[in-house]
């Protein structure tokens, strides 16, 4: 794994919110703030069948996400673009796993009560930036996965 992708790695595994990017049938872009748990560079979150981001994924599985904070000093700004392909979660064993870290990422949902309207979707990535202003103003550093 390269440097870059350990960075990104990492700064996955130590966020919890991310924007995600979809597009509907007709084309047009949406924005979805999302909680996400991290495999890696893969990453998962739950939502209903029925929400729109839901339909757009089923109907275009080609995504984009920004993982960041909001910095006070521009030139601290860390984060990361990605673009990757998007799926429901359907094998058992993985569904598990996910909601496990879930679990471990975010105590308070084992007191949820079992939703059956609720699926797992992960990303796989494809494209990616890591961005640190600490090496100048916009710096990005891109990675193909």
């Amino acid at each position: 794994m390269t440097d870059i992708k350990l960075r990104i790695s990492e700064y996955l595994k130590n966020h919890r919110k991310m924007t995600l990017a979809t597009v509907n049938a007709q084309g047009n872009p949406l924005a979805h703030t999302v909680e996400y748990v991290s495999v890696g560079d893969d990453v998962y979150f739950a939502t209903r069948k029925d929400t729109r981001k839901a339909e757009n994924i089923r109907q275009n599985s080609h995504v984009a996400y920004t993982v960041d904070e909001d910095y006070a000093d521009w030139m601290k700004i860390q984060g990361v673009q990605m673009e990757g392909e998007a799926f429901v979660v359907t094998d058992e064993a993985m569904i598990k796993q996910v909601y496990g870290l879930y679990i471990e990422k975010f105590p308070f949902v084992a007191d949820f009560p079992p939703n059956p309207e609720l699926i797992f979707v992960g990303i796989k990535p494809r494209v990616a930036s890591f961005l640190d202003y600490e090496k100048g103003f916009a710096h990005r550093d891109k990675v193909v996965y």
